[in-house]
């Protein structure tokens, strides 16, 4: 398994997930993978500025929805684009970091507009070694 982060399809929608050895890896991945949708090279995006990002949930399921639709927040609120996170979880609450750069139309291909984070197929669970978050995300 070398792909940290993939999209699948889904219908009219696209569906993203993230791996990792760690819980923690696998939402940073995750939320690679969403971003990878915004732009169409995400390795072009440069991490110069970062934005911190709390948010709690019942299940680790929910969490993950909410960290993903923090990031689409706070994405639109700076008018950043994220290329690299950290995540620390503890219990059912995430701190995180998100770093990027503003978006540069010299520079950056738009990719889709990623609209929200959803509950469908939703899930955040341990596969053998890996970690794995994934859902369905409205575009």
């Amino acid at each position: 398994m070398t792909a940290f982060f993939e999209t699948f399809e889904h219908g009219a929608d696209i569906g993203i997930r993230g791996r990792g050895k760690t819980l923690s890896e696998a939402f940073e991945n995750g939320a690679k993978s969403m971003f990878s949708l915004l732009v169409e090279d995400l390795d072009a995006v440069i991490p110069e500025k970062s934005v911190t990002i709390s948010c709690e949930s019942f299940d680790l399921e929910g969490l993950f929805v909410a960290w993903l639709n923090s990031l689409l927040a706070e994405s639109d609120l700076q008018r950043l684009i994220f290329s690299e996170f950290k995540v620390k979880l503890q219990d059912l609450r995430l701190a995180g970091t998100a770093m990027g750069e503003p978006f540069d139309f010299s520079r950056h291909r738009r990719g889709l507009e990623v609209k929200g984070a959803t509950f469908t197929e939703l899930a955040v669970r341990q596969d053998g070694e890996w970690w794995i978050a994934q859902c369905v995300v409205d575009v």
